[in-house]
């Protein structure tokens, strides 16, 4: 032990009073530095143990992250089933597909073991980037506030490009999703859960273009829901500043549409939702990444697609549907449209069963149906034909038998 630790562990009080009795008697000062000295090295010991207790300490420590870094790596990331999948996706940030070279698939569904009882499937969907309906409609036997701990979710990230030019931001509003193609990326694409209006504020079909890009926006209420809060006896101000009660969160992305915007949220638990006055909501995560990355003037294509159909790299043709929007449905017919659809997408030679079209038609819960492919199930064996000549034969001669 230094000097300097010397003085530090002693003190200047007890520094001051050693001085004194040194300089009052030489017997005393004698003693008194005897036994400073024997003061000190009895400090240096303890102060020796107690840095091998830290070290020991350390050490324990050390080993117990080291256990607990082995663990986390025999569980794997929430227990995925395709480990190459997930080692290829961790090279990109969240949301980011590498388009395919051939198809229009993208992603993989896998699943997740519950390990923290206070989470609920919400906490899970949004931080693997699905979006409410999404996660409601991929585990429907799974408690919405308490999955409990061990119970395996099913994360449905396998999507069907939508059916439209693969340029700027694609939003299918029967999904509740958002598609970029970033143009100085051109083999990526990105994809996010979105909220959009409720069927009385139902979010417009079209093609639009984004404007302005807003920092920690102010909201001005509508009239309609400053009248709608004045009749509660709630009357909502005429503007709300920046700060966590304002519902555009902290970024917002202007519309070409006016009164339209591509913005976050301060209740993050209903993205994925009909739950907005027409605006398209966003993750306050995602919408940060975007507004950071979206050039001004980009276009975004507003539109309805409840159904689609894409192949897969290994030649499967996959189908999936969606809720359709009840603003949508006059003059629609969901069944023609798949037919439709599929028939787009494969040639003549290839049997479809139009029962598996019907059948996703009639279930619309985002999940994949395989119609032709390797992946695809095997058709039914035809029943056998029935020998009708033996069956004629017998008629007659049972009939003769009984004229005889």
């Amino acid at each position: 032990m230094n000097i300097r630790d010397t003085f530090t562990l002693w003190g200047p009080t007890s520094l001051a009073v050693l001085l004194a009795a040194s300089l009052a008697s030489p017997a005393f000062a004698q003693s008194a530095a005897e036994q400073a000295d024997s003061q000190t090295q009895e400090l240096a010991q303890e102060q020796e143990q107690k840095q091998e207790q830290e070290q020991e300490q350390e050490q324990e420590q050390e080993k117990n992250q080291n256990q607990e870094q082995q663990q986390a790596q025999e569980i794997s990331i929430d227990a995925v089933d395709s480990a190459a999948q997930v080692a290829d996706q961790d090279e990109l940030p969240r949301g980011h597909f590498r388009l395919p070279e051939s198809g229009d698939i993208i992603g993989e569904n896998y699943t997740v073991v519950v390990e923290d009882p206070k989470q609920t499937l919400i906490d899970i969907a949004r931080r693997h980037n699905i979006g409410y309906e999404e996660i409601r409609m991929a585990n429907p036997d799974v408690s919405l506030w308490v999955p409990g701990v061990g119970t395996e979710v099913v994360i449905p990230a396998k999507y069907i490009l939508p059916p439209a030019p693969r340029e700027g931001v694609v939003v299918n509003l029967s999904e509740l999703r958002l598609y970029y193609y970033p143009a100085d990326k051109p083999g990526i694409v990105e994809t996010y859960p979105v909220s959009v209006g409720r069927e009385e504020f139902a979010t417009p079909v079209g093609i639009t273009r984004t404007t302005v890009k807003v920092k920690d926006p102010a909201w001005a209420p509508p009239s309609s829901m400053r009248r709608e809060a004045a009749e509660r006896g709630e009357p909502a101000p005429s503007v709300v500043p920046a700060g966590p009660d304002n519902p555009l969160g902290e970024h917002a992305i202007l519309l070409a549409m006016p009164s339209y915007l591509i913005h976050g949220t301060n209740r993050p638990d209903g993205v994925g939702m009909r739950v907005s006055r027409g605006c398209i909501r966003m993750y306050p995560e995602d919408i940060k990444s975007l507004y950071e990355r979206l050039p001004s003037g980009t276009q975004v294509n507003l539109m309805d697609a409840p159904f689609k159909a894409g192949w897969a790299s290994d030649g499967t043709l996959f189908v999936q549907s969606f809720p359709q929007l009840e603003e949508n449905v006059e003059g629609f017919e969901p069944l023609l449209n798949a037919v439709e659809r599929v028939t787009e997408l494969t040639d003549n030679d290839i049997e479809i069963d139009a029962e598996q079209i019907q059948r996703a038609v009639e279930a619309p819960d985002g999940r994949f149906i395989a119609l032709h492919g390797p992946q695809a199930p095997a058709p039914a064996p035809e029943p056998e034909p029935v020998e009708l000549i033996n069956e004629v034969e017998l008629s007659a001669a049972t009939n003769g038998e009984e004229e005889t």
